[in-house]
């Protein structure tokens, strides 16, 4: 056990976050915590690094446990270069290598036979066992591995000092993989990477040793992490087993338990005191009525189980539809600073398309959107085109006005209750509406961004990570309002569940290239699955050309060749296979997030059944496809 919570409340003021939460994390176990924003989720984080106390109960955490912490936005500040600050977390390594070099060499100038001799043999045994047991001589590997996976490949000597916040945020995180501390906690760590990193991202926490306890809106993140699940909700903590699709299979399930013992209660205690009120007057009857009040007062009285609040209810619409051509780019160039970013692009956007722009980090699509929202003369805008325009870091909001003034003041022929109704539809509360936007929350400034968009009636809606720091309720809305949307949508999100309920069309930024795919986010991914299958076809075929060019003159017998036939024969089926087992997790995660299997929970239980089974066998076809080609 690392940490656990022995019955703990905790309250700021008058206000209760929770009471009674009890829990544990155990180690190298990997954990998801999810709930609405203001739950109470960064409180119990808090709680558990001893920077707030519990009003009742205990944290108890494992004696000299060591716990990194990623905050949402808390990146690494330091004044030297990525390379230098990550060798820091190894400086005890290196200093027992020099050491170690110090006593061979010290060694290799005493006389075997003397006293020294056998002091500094043995200093340097034990020098050379915590070496070993620390793998120090590996530190460069190591290093490069977590900073290439993380996206710093090319910037190992670059200053921190001059680095974005969400660059200096994934450098945080990149050094505390690299500290491997034995509980690491992270909130919100998807917000700042692209696809790629995700993916690096994932399979290194799931063989991460220590444990982890991770806060994320990123659902595919979620379900290939973690393999238990706390929510915080209605200020109390509860723990389900498995991931997150599992974990809302499980609550479906105990909602409709507890609902139905509920309503079945209810309607003994109705009948029950139809009884009593019909026979408690009358001689013959009464005493049968007065068991059945005794039977009413000692009824333990179910709470009917909580309903969370709506979530968020958005609504794009526009006055007048643009003509079939919306947008045609037709062999852009975009540069920043002077660095190439596209070369020679050309697209074609028509009426109704939703097109996701993926790619890594810094290829860029958001300068991409901008540049689509402004004009370019290489950029052909369709008739009756008319732009609404989502900026990811919200700066369209004036931080000095309040929530009501923000929606206001750009559409004042708006009354004043239109106006609160629309921000009360976007999910701000009364409470929200005289507050400062400098004042409001990640999520409360995101609900008021997205307000303000919606009501600009765009029949174009370009979109820059619409869903950072949305919770999944609202995320979910937005999904569907987005789906139900005749216009059209140009969006970048590097929420995977998203881009897969909203896009039909996928372009990717990638080595300065623009290129399209159809068929939406599963077509994109068998799109790149094939053309990397195509590459490990072509660098097999160049190793066989040269192993064959080396070994000439060598002489196979026909049992080999044979063999060797066989095992190429296995390893193209086992490729489609897994090729052909993907789709199948594609299709399904698709499905899971349907609105009519969500409403569903039998459904949502069938189909997540599904998806763990479909996983298992990609694992054991990976499994199988690395013994052949290894």
């Amino acid at each position: 056990m690392l940490v656990s919570f022995d019955d703990v409340t905790f309250s700021y003021g008058d206000n209760l976050i929770f009471s009674n939460a009890a829990f544990a994390i155990n180690e190298g176990e990997k954990v998801a915590l999810v709930g609405a924003n203001g739950e109470g989720k960064t409180t119990l984080i808090k709680l558990i690094m001893e920077q707030l106390t519990p009003d009742y109960g205990r944290v108890i955490r494992k004696n000299g446990i060591c716990i990194g912490y990623l905050e949402q936005n808390g990146g690494l500040e330091a004044a030297g270069t990525v390379y230098g600050e990550m060798l820091k977390v190894f400086s005890s390594d290196l200093a027992a290598v020099e050491r170690l070099s110090e006593l061979s060499r010290k060694l290799s100038e005493c006389d075997p036979s003397s006293h020294e001799y056998s002091v500094i043999a043995a200093k340097l045994e034990s020098a050379q066992k915590y070496v070993d047991a620390r793998d120090a001589f590996n530190v460069d590997v190591k290093i490069k591995r977590v900073l290439n996976g993380m996206g710093f490949e090319s910037f190992y000597e670059r200053e921190i000092a001059g680095m974005s916040g969400g660059e200096k945020t994934r450098l945080k995180l990149a050094r505390l993989l690299l500290e491997a501390p034995d509980l690491l906690i992270l909130d919100e760590p998807t917000n700042h990477l692209d696809i790629d990193t995700l993916f690096w991202l994932e399979d290194y926490l799931k063989d991460f040793g220590g444990a982890v306890l991770v806060v994320s809106h990123d659902r595919y993140f979620l379900d290939r992490v973690c393999s238990r699940t706390f929510e915080i909700e209605n200020k109390t903590l509860s723990t389900y087993p498995g991931n997150y699709s599992k974990y809302k299979v499980l609550k479906a399930e105990r909602y409709a338990l507890a609902l139905k013992e509920y309503e079945r209660q209810q309607e003994e205690r109705a009948r029950l005191q139809t009884y009593v009120d019909k026979n408690i007057v009358r001689a013959t009857t009464a005493k049968s009525a007065q068991s059945r009040v005794k039977q009413l007062e000692k009824m333990e009285i179910l709470q009917k189980p909580y309903t969370p609040p709506a979530p968020p209810r958005f609504n794009f619409t526009y006055t007048q539809p643009p003509y079939e051509r919306v947008l045609t780019i037709k062999n852009l160039n975009l540069s920043v600073g002077g660095k190439t970013l596209i070369s020679g692009a050309n697209l074609d956007v028509v009426r109704g398309q939703k097109l996701a722009i993926v790619g890594p980090n810094g290829a860029g699509k958001s300068t991409l959107l901008k540049r689509i929202a402004s004009g370019d003369p290489a950029i052909e805008e369709g008739r009756y085109v008319h732009f609404a325009v989502y900026d990811q870091e919200n700066a369209n909001l004036d931080g000095q006005n309040t929530v009501l003034a923000e929606l206001w003041e750009r559409h004042v022929a708006y009354g004043q209750t239109e106006v609160r109704a629309s921000l009360a539809r976007c999910g701000l509360v009364p409470e929200d509406m005289d507050k400062k936007v400098k004042d409001l929350s990640g999520g409360e400034r995101a609900k008021l961004a997205l307000c303000v968009f919606e009501n600009e009636h765009g029949n174009v809606l370009l979109m820059d990570e619409p869903t950072n720091h949305l919770d999944l309720p609202a995320r979910e809305s937005l999904e569907e309002a987005l789906k139900k949307f005749d216009g059209t949508v140009i969006f970048v999100s590097h929420d995977r569940y998203f881009i897969t309920a909203i896009a039909d069309s996928v372009a990717e930024i990638e080595n300065g290239l623009l290129t399209a795919y159809s068929g939406g986010y599963a077509g994109y991914t068998a799109a790149k699955q094939a053309a990397a299958a195509e590459q490990r076809a072509l660098k097999e075929e160049q190793e066989r050309k040269l192993y064959e060019a080396a070994h000439k003159e060598s002489y196979r017998s026909k049992k080999d060749r044979a063999h060797e036939a066989a095992r190429k024969a296995k390893i193209k089926q086992l490729e489609a296979d897994i090729s052909a087992a993907e789709g199948q997790e594609e299709a399904l995660n698709a499905q899971l997030v349907s609105p009519e299997v969500l409403a569903d929970y039998k459904k949502s239980a069938e189909v997540a059944q599904k998806l763990e089974h479909i996983r298992g066998e990609i694992e054991k076809l990976y499994a199988e496809y690395e013994q052949y080609i290894g």
